[in-house]
């Protein structure tokens, strides 16, 4: 299976980068922590201008209809400028849930307005351990509530603190159900999916986005007469991280791939366990190499900081993923079994 993005891929994500420099993100990270969201869906327009926010609706709901990896590629930058708001939910965890229904009128309804940028949605998943938490429902024109086998609209309820200032998180309470049975079951764990592995992919490019920040930094820090970076401790810290990101990469473009089960679920909660932890230790060594400055809240690195923090269990927590994968190898273990007639 090839792991290496097509030159057309690369060439997507470069423009999105440079899309979200010139967007000043840090500054609308900041004022959407404030409260104040208009710098942050001035990026968002311009996101969903450049296609990203249709890139998993269909085109029938007027959408790109394009593959989970061009997904995966647009939520690396996006977790790289660390942009604020329920992008998961809306361009990745809606559309798939909504999209794997059997009745298609929710997507209709919905999916044309968040492909264009015109409202964004939120999701609470409240199966498997997780909490009725979702994100940004205070400005999110959709709430749902996904349960294991009913879907319904809701509202916020009470607000939950987070350790990412930008990442505002309100209770849900359920108003309308608006699909059930067991078929929602299965457009459920579609939808979580595909919102765990955008998290991951957004893991990633935060991780990318501390390296970078570290390393320039090493080379301008000096001390006893010479850059901090020309030292062995500062540069094996820094490898260990590049190869934890280079480790994670194919992971995450493997359940990319994956498009269906049994494997699908077991490919993304690898995917979430290795982009959260080479994330988390490029966290650790900008911590470290930036020094005393790297715990300022004025300092751009903060708001890399904390967005790894909270992501790392924005979409299930390292145990929850990894019994997922235990899960998942016993059943393929069985399955075997099964097949060759061992008791």
């Amino acid at each position: 299976m090839r792991f290496a993005l097509s030159p057309e891929q690369l060439d997507f994500g470069v423009s999105l980068r440079k899309l979200l420099e010139a967007g000043r993100a840090p500054a609308a990270v900041r004022a959407w922590a404030s409260g104040d969201n208009g710098p942050g869906r001035a990026l968002i327009r311009q996101l969903a201008e450049a296609g990203v926010l249709g890139l998993a609706v269909a085109e029938r709901h007027g959408g790109i209809g394009a593959e989970p990896i061009d997904l995966v590629v647009a939520f690396q930058e996006i977790g790289r400028a660390a942009v604020p708001g329920p992008l998961v939910e809306t361009a990745a965890a809606i559309p798939a849930l909504l999209q794997a229904l059997p009745d298609q009128s929710l997507a209709a309804r919905w999916l044309p307005g968040f492909a264009e940028g015109a409202s964004l949605g939120t999701v609470a998943f409240t199966s498997s351990g997780h909490s009725n938490v979702a994100l940004d429902a205070d400005t999110a024109g959709v709430v749902l509530l996904a349960a294991d086998d009913q879907l319904a609209t809701g509202h916020r309820a009470g607000s939950v603190r987070s350790v990412d200032p930008a990442r505002r998180l309100f209770t849900v309470a359920a108003d309308e159900t608006v699909a059930e049975g067991e078929q929602v079951r299965a457009a459920v764990a579609a939808g979580f999916d595909a919102g765990a592995l955008a998290c991951a992919a957004q893991l990633l490019g935060a991780g990318k986005a501390l390296l970078h920040a570290s390393t320039e930094y090493a080379k301008q820090r000096r001390q006893f007469g010479k850059p901090i970076g020309e030292f062995q401790a500062v540069k094996q810290k820094l490898a260990d991280v590049l190869i934890a990101l280079d480790l994670a990469e194919p992971l995450l473009y493997r359940a990319a791939l994956t498009t269906t089960e049994p494997t699908r679920g077991r490919d993304v909660s690898a995917a979430v366990i290795a982009c959260g932890e080479a994330a988390y230790r490029a966290a650790r060594a900008a911590l470290q190499v930036h020094g005393a400055i790297g715990y300022t809240a004025e300092y751009d690195l903060s708001l890399w900081l904390t967005k790894v923090t909270a992501l790392r269990s924005a979409w299930g927590t390292a145990d929850l993923h990894r019994a997922r994968i235990a899960q998942a190898l016993r059943e393929e273990t069985d399955r075997d079994r099964a097949a060759r007639g061992i008791a």
